[in-house]
């Protein structure tokens, strides 16, 4: 057992570190201020490898692990957790078709996602679908040699945006075997999005309802077999779960840095707060809990990467632990930092607002919580 990263996971780790914090860090603020999608920092990130993580190399991806991806996520989240997390959703988007796509899919498809040429998003939610996903409405009836597609998706990351949806969608019964996973392009007739939603954070990714009005699409776009989506679906999110708990630790370390620093150079009565026995206290336990958390991660990315039958549970774990500990490290961080922590000039706050959506998306906290119980109850 080895804790320590390969000199390749190193040489990766700081080329994504170096990149976050010059080509990201610095325009942050203004993305999360005034909405912006930063598509060519977003293209410049992948002309690295960063757009197609573990797409295999032969469609240009970069061939990587999971835990590889967990260190690249961490290093981009401590820049920016929003735009980092949209990696982390475009990744696993890619994967899907790396992983289920045909040969044919997989050619005409990766090499614009590998290269963020083309943007794409994960519909599976719908406004009465949440946690229940497998109630999910979107229907795809069979004519002929194409799907029509009918329904609404929400909270889609890259909504009105993406050039490509992968779309779970009804073409059976009731239940998950009912569902299949299709691969709509964005000038698809009768596709249609929402307004951009007004967010608390992650404002440096459009998010909008997706709307699909007698859609056609080709039956050469369904991605593995009829019946299969929502194992894919599921399939996906363990890995998109590692991907947002690594986001969380990322930014939470930014905070947790932050706060390390200002306790140095901060006085009250006439003492640096460095001195005072409960904030160090407090600093520790933010430094521990992080570390466990990475730790956690790592170990449920080695599992999915190597489709370990506790995969499942593990990932759930992981995205429990890392985007509790995250949230919770970063208020500590702002409470650190007094009033300032408060106010837009310090990033304490924009971290905080980013992270509080991670113990909500790629499953709640409530449903890792559930995954996990009902694996330990019936091994």
């Amino acid at each position: 057992m080895n804790f320590d990263l390969s000199d390749e996971q190193i040489a990766f780790q700081e080329l994504a570190r170096d990149f976050a914090q010059n080509e990201m860090l610095p325009h942050a603020a203004e993305w999360d201020a005034k909405t912006i999608f930063p598509e060519e920092t977003l293209r410049a990130a992948a002309a690295l490898g960063f757009g197609g993580i573990f797409v295999g190399e032969d469609v240009g991806g970069a061939g990587l692990t999971r835990q590889d991806a967990t260190i690249i996520f961490e290093e981009l989240a401590a820049a920016c957790p929003s735009t980092a997390a949209y990696f982390s959703i475009h990744n696993m988007v890619a994967w899907m078709v790396d992983q289920y796509g045909s040969e044919a899919q997989r050619q005409r498809f990766l090499p614009s996602l590998v290269t963020m040429e083309h943007f794409s998003s994960y519909c599976l939610t719908e406004a009465g679908a949440g946690s229940d996903a497998a109630s999910l409405a979107t229907s795809a009836r069979l004519e002929d040699d194409r799907y029509i597609v009918n329904g609404s998706k929400a909270f889609i990351s890259g909504g009105g945006r993406s050039d490509l949806y992968v779309v779970m969608c009804r073409t059976g019964g009731p239940g998950p075997a009912g569902i299949s996973a299709l691969l709509v392009p964005s000038d698809s007739d009768g596709l249609s999005f929402g307004k951009r939603e007004v967010k608390l954070g992650w404002n440096s990714q459009p998010t909008a309802m997706v709307h699909f009005e007698e859609v056609a699409v080709p039956k050469e776009n369904l991605l593995g077999e009829e019946g299969q989506g929502f194992k894919i679906a599921m399939a996906a999110l363990d890995g998109g779960r590692l991907g947002i708990a690594a986001c969380s630790i990322g930014g939470a370390r930014q905070c947790f840095e932050a706060a390390r620093d200002h306790m140095t150079v901060r006085k009250q009565f006439g003492r640096p707060l460095a001195d005072f026995q409960a904030l160090q206290f407090k600093l520790a336990d933010m430094a521990t809990e992080l570390e466990a958390a990475r730790l956690l991660l790592w170990r449920a990315a080695a599992l999915v990467q190597a489709k370990d039958h506790r995969r499942t549970s593990y990932a759930a774990m992981a995205k429990r632990l890392a985007t509790d500990t995250g949230f919770r490290v970063c208020n500590e961080a702002l409470q650190t930092h007094g009033g300032y922590g408060y106010l837009r000039d310090f990033p304490i706050e924009r971290y905080l607002r980013d992270l509080r959506v991670h113990q909500i998306l790629e499953g709640t906290n409530e449903i890792m919580r559930l995954i996990t119980a009902r694996d330990l109850l019936t091994r």
